[in-house]
């Protein structure tokens, strides 16, 4: 492992309130999941701006650090810095999700770790019904016979692996949980099904006749009532006989609830959930992919996809194929990677250019959230145009009833899975949904580029140009305060630009509020648009730039109330700029106001100075000829 990935763990470990915060780490295709004991003591300013960290989110009482396609080696490291949790305990809070968030925790909990299971699976099948349409193999040859089985195994073993996963999240034995699925789909079990003869446990509980493989809500339910049989039994049960009994037990209630009660209710709930997947299918199909198509971006910022997405495994299961959530997150997927190459190719900072180029590259195979936390979210319009192209793609693919035959990847590899019923029309259709999506978020994209691609150009220009010179009248000049707060070298500030001093030397603060006063006596030579920035040239021609937050710019003036006007002559403490600081931290912007001296080479010295807390009235820098 390399050093990068050691040290990048160690520092959200910090970030996350160190290894004796964490009470629970896991991570999924693109982020680290911690549950914390403390989610005060995250610094998710902090955590946000180290390399390798795209976003910091907070959801469903999980605390998401997202780092991308190597979250896997990330996580290898972070795992030898905290204590896991041992299997079946629980260190975490009691914590009041809701009804709905315990819910969407739940199923996202259960079916996040089969994705990769039935993601083989679901490319297998695609490669069979390749060799089918192409006629390559014969629905009566063996070679069908065997990759078919190949295929359908995570299918018919679904309750197997739900119960094992539903288990750990209610954290109940997941060895117990899937015994239990395994006598639900016994091959005897399945033999007394076909007969259709009455089954009676002791003659007198009845079994009703039901198949439960490649099944989804019975077992579920049926892990549900388990997870209290066996806190129940664990507690009453003494510990020296508790390995023999419970289990005696759990198979003997369980099955016997399973079958009996549990199953048949599971089945019931199925048959309608089956019932309105297949009307949705039949009389509203362009509404699941147009919805999904058109707002998966905001589902996975406020992590509702992890409860929309196993729908689409649940109708595979029922109906055998997945029109609910597939056709549409490809769309949304490709629309997003199409956004982010267009701004790669469109915007003028290099740092930005390859974190567009890299994150489009990653999202056309289907992972997103590099190019929307890095790229579409921070610049709003490259995210509005993918939502528009991924919503008119869906509603194609709706319109035509596409639907893929597995599940599996979002990405261009996706089309595959829509080869099927020995037909290449789904397939078809697919492509020309993609094509549509990628020529409208393109067009939209590029579009929008022109105006906010050249505002935010003009903003860097004045960023990184000095404010016009003005001749030093005077040997030196003090520098009060603009805002209250923590006065901190300006090394500390967590933007390389301003730490680097490139564009001069100064301070940085860690402000109480938003208020920003002038400095000195002097004019407004520079207020920006966006008025995240503000420039002043002194009565003795120091020139001085506030910038309010780091990368605000993006922002656009949202957060921002300024006073005065560009030419305006200001008194020392005077009010310049209001800022929302909290609203600027809630919306993942760091709140640091470097405060620099833009014609440093004009001074021989500028002294500036450290405080734990400054008051509008307190020098913090001073400059000598």
């Amino acid at each position: 492992m390399s050093k990068k990935y050691e040290e990048l763990a160690r520092d959200i470990i910090k970030g996350v309130g160190g290894g004796e915060n964490v009470n629970n780490v896991y991570h999924c295709q693109t982020r680290l999941r911690f549950t914390l004991a403390d989610e005060s003591k995250a610094e998710k300013d902090v955590l946000e701006q180290l390399e390798g960290v795209a976003k910091v989110m907070i959801s469903s009482g999980v605390f998401q650090v997202v780092i991308g396609t190597h979250v896997a080696e990330v996580f290898e490291e972070i795992e030898k810095l905290v204590k896991p949790v041992a299997q079946g305990e629980s260190t975490e809070p009691d914590e009041k999700k809701g009804i709905v968030g315990t819910f969407i925790d739940f199923i996202s909990g259960s079916f996040m770790p089969i994705i990769p299971a039935l993601s083989g699976a679901g490319m297998v099948k695609a490669v069979l019904a390749l060799l089918m349409v192409f006629k390559l193999i014969s629905a009566e040859s063996q070679t069908y016979y065997i990759l078919n089985f190949f295929s359908d195994a995570a299918f018919y073993f679904l309750p197997i692996l739900l119960a094992y996963t539903s288990a750990q999240k209610l954290r109940c034995n997941p060895i117990l949980a899937a015994t239990v699925a395994g006598i639900m789909m016994h091959p005897n079990w399945m033999g007394l099904v076909a007969a259709g003869e009455p089954v009676l446990l002791f003659g007198v509980v009845p079994f009703t006749l039901a198949s439960y493989t490649a099944t989804v809500i019975p077992i579920l339910i049926v892990v549900f009532v388990q997870s209290y049989v066996e806190k129940f039994l664990n507690k009453k049960i003494p510990s020296s006989v508790r390995i023999v009994f419970v289990p005696l037990l759990v198979f003997l209630i369980m099955g016997t609830l399973a079958m009996s009660v549990l199953g048949p209710i599971g089945t019931f709930v199925g048959g309608y959930l089956a019932m309105l997947f297949d009307f949705l299918s039949t009389n509203a199909s362009w509404a699941p992919a147009v919805l999904v198509g058109g707002l998966l971006p905001i589902m996975v910022m406020f992590g509702l996809h992890t409860a929309v997405g196993p729908l689409g495994a649940m109708q595979m299961a029922e109906l055998g194929f997945d029109s609910i959530f597939g056709p549409g997150c490809v769309c949304s997927n490709i629309a997003q990677a199409t956004s982010a190459l267009v701004v790669s190719l469109r915007t003028k900072d290099k740092k930005f250019k390859q974190i567009a180029t890299s994150g489009s590259i990653t999202a056309f195979m289907g992972i997103t959230e590099p190019a929307l936390y890095g790229v579409n979210l921070p610049k709003k319009y490259p995210l509005v145009a993918s939502m528009i192209g991924g919503g008119l793609g869906g509603l194609y693919a709706g319109l035509t009833h596409t639907h893929r035959f597995a599940t599996g990847s979002s990405g261009l590899p996706a089309v595959l899975l829509y080869i099927g019923d020995n037909t290449m029309t789904y397939f078809y259709n697919i492509i020309i949904a993609l094509i549509i999506t990628i020529v409208v978020t393109a067009v939209v994209t590029y579009v929008l580029s022109l105006k906010f691609e050249k505002t935010e150009a003009e903003g860097a220009a004045l960023e990184e140009t000095p404010i016009e010179a003005a001749p030093v009248q005077s040997s030196s000049c003090e520098v009060y305060s603009p805002m209250k707060g923590r006065i901190l070298p300006l090394s500390k500030a967590k933007d390389e630009v301003f730490a680097s001093e490139v564009l001069g030397k100064g301070v940085v603060i860690e402000a109480e509020d938003g208020q920003v006063v002038a400095p000195f006596n002097g004019t407004v030579a520079t207020l920006f648009p966006t008025k995240h920035a503000v420039g002043i040239v002194s009565e003795d021609g120091a020139e001085i730039l506030i910038h309010i937050g780091i990368d605000t710019v993006q922002l656009n003036g949202e957060c921002f109330e300024s006073y005065v006007e560009q030419g305006e002559k200001v008194k020392q403490g005077q009010l310049l700029v209001s800022a929302d600081l909290k609203a600027i931290s809630e919306k993942g912007y760091c709140t640091q106001i470097p405060v620099i001296i833009t014609n440093t080479p004009q001074y021989s010295t500028i002294r500036t100075e450290e405080k734990e807390q400054a008051d509008f009235g307190d020098v913090i820098m001073t400059l000598e000829k």
